[in-house]
């Protein structure tokens, strides 16, 4: 049987503005178009799944309780909008925190793939036949990190990135506008795309 694949989503700069480091889910600003991209992904028979670096917990700036409360609504918030998320993963670690607990070197942050390996545990899925959508270099690299398709969003820190990306000799699957246009792409791919039989 084969796994599920997915499309990995960053959070801040992909599926809402990036403002900081949102403490509370009123700071959260969901960009209005990424309900529909989660919805298409749904309907396509992907896994959408969130993948997250979150140091304002390391950092002391909010607790892991207060990202629980956050991902909890904006599951509800995706809900009420028939879209789906199938998972949401982060890394709670900022390497200079006081905490030993907080700043523990870890495999989880973004472009490390302990996150992606946590998902796939959990969801039983195809890392290699999944995608990464994101704005930073570390998205392309998280990407390219578990064998996925990575593609750049231009929202949030986009377009730096992909000046950064350019410099360090590395190219994104594809750079779209937004979210939604990314996701429209990689619709269109898994179209064109001829599998093997079953």
């Amino acid at each position: 049987m084969n796994k599920r694949r997915a499309v990995f989503l960053d959070r801040d700069g992909t599926i809402n503005e990036d403002v900081g480091y949102p403490g509370r889910y009123d700071q959260v600003r969901i960009y209005p178009y990424s309900f529909e991209a989660v919805r298409r992904i749904n309907e396509a028979g992907l896994a959408a799944v969130v993948i997250t670096n979150q140091s304002g917990v390391g950092r002391g700036l909010f607790t892991e309780d207060d990202l629980r409360v956050i991902h909890e609504k904006m599951t509800k918030a995706f809900q009420a909008e028939n879209a789906r998320l199938d998972g949401i993963f982060y890394c709670p670690h900022f390497v200079s925190s006081a905490s030993p607990e907080s700043g523990a070197d870890c495999a989880c942050r973004k472009p490390f793939p302990g996150m992606a390996l946590k998902a796939r545990e959990a969801l039983d899925l195809d890392l290699e036949g999944s995608y990464m959508v994101g704005d930073k270099v570390e998205d392309i690299r998280f990407g390219l990190a578990i064998g996925a398709t990575p593609v750049l969003v231009l929202t949030g820190y986009g377009l730096g990135s992909l000046a950064k990306l350019k410099d360090e000799g590395l190219e994104p699957a594809y750079a779209a506008p937004d979210l939604l246009d990314a996701v429209q792409w990689i619709l269109r791919r898994e179209r064109e795309n001829v599998r093997d039989p079953l």
